[in-house]
């Protein structure tokens, strides 16, 4: 199969690489937006919480938004990789980097195992799947005390200062810890868009239009899923890393069925299948919460009445219907 026969199966949008003037534009959106992030929400530790579940929700976007895959188990990815970044840090001492990269690793493992079993089904029924061993997982992990402190959750993450190439950094620091997060995100970003500019972007979009014209070009449509579903967890994973770093402690609730409902609330919200949708999708989310609880105890009742009110008049998400108003 040549790249050409990949490429056709977009044919509603036009081949577009990584330095055309659109995609340069929205990178450059989505950098200064990030930078100036934390001078215009509250609190800076609402800041990087966004960043981190959006990277969250970026990496089920993947699978839900770009391939068509909806997964009520991507709580398991992304609390892998809190625990194994939580474990190599606080048990085992080992620097934040390499609990960052085993953070990663612990991701796409449980990815990789999920993902071959579930991938055998379709529809609603992948979506049980995912959901019914990302629950094991989330029991696993519970009876697990001795390695993850179980329902007390893990403990002494502590990070206190960030050396990078001789320069040490204030990780403590507020506007610190949020660049620090804040420069993985944009890494994760980099990397996302150039999968999706590649020609396996292209047969990623290509099997979620059409599965049976993918199938007659040779394409392998399970192992596409299989793969995309991997790389989805290695962005979960990268999550659930700084978010242990973030918080300095990974509760037992990061695994639980509602950690992935979140996820596709976010997607959602934002803007399902858009590039920069589910950081905004998690900040109207965070932000919410964090505002209407100070009022109220039953935040939630407002916050869902929000989400509905989203989905009826912005179908595409905030993000999604704003960027289809400027292509207008």
């Amino acid at each position: 199969m040549t790249v050409d026969n990949v490429v056709a199966l977009r044919p509603s949008e036009p081949a577009r690489g990584w330095l055309s003037l659109a995609r340069r534009r929205r990178a450059w959106l989505a950098s200064l937006l990030l930078i100036l992030f934390p001078l215009i929400v509250p609190f800076k530790a609402l800041a990087a919480q966004i960043l981190v579940y959006g990277l969250y929700a970026l990496g089920l976007n993947l699978l839900f938004g770009y391939l068509g895959l909806l997964s009520f188990g991507h709580a398991a990815l992304f609390g892998v990789g809190a625990y194994f970044c939580g474990i190599a840090v606080a048990t085992f001492g080992l620097p934040w980097w390499a609990g960052i990269g085993l953070g990663i690793f612990g991701g796409t493992l449980a990815a990789a195992l999920i993902g071959a079993l579930a991938i055998r089904t379709r529809g609603i029924y992948f979506a049980m799947v995912t959901l019914a061993l990302a629950q094991c997982v989330y029991y696993l992990f519970y009876e697990e005390a001795g390695w993850t402190g179980g329902e007390s959750g893990l403990t002494g993450v502590d990070v206190k200062t960030i050396d990078l190439f001789g320069v040490s950094f204030n990780f403590v620091d507020p506007l610190v810890h949020y660049y620090v997060i804040c420069a993985f995100v944009v890494a994760a970003l980099f990397a996302l868009s150039r999968i999706l500019a590649s020609p396996f972007g292209a047969v990623i979009e290509g099997v979620r239009e059409n599965e049976a014209r993918a199938r007659a070009s040779g394409i392998d449509v399970s192992r596409v899923r299989l793969v995309t579903f991997i790389v989805s967890g290695a962005f979960c994973g990268l999550a659930g890393a700084l978010l242990s770093l973030n918080l300095s402690i990974v509760s037992i609730e990061t695994l639980n069925y509602e950690t992935s409902g979140l996820a596709v609330m976010m997607c959602l919200l934002g803007g399902m299948g858009t590039f920069f949708g589910p950081f905004v999708g998690a900040a109207l989310f965070l932000l919410l919460e964090n505002i209407v609880s100070l009022y109220t105890v039953h935040w939630q009742l407002i916050v869902g009445a929000a989400f509905v009110a989203c989905v009826l008049f912005f179908p595409r998400g905030v993000w999604g219907t704003l960027m289809q108003g400027l292509e207008k």
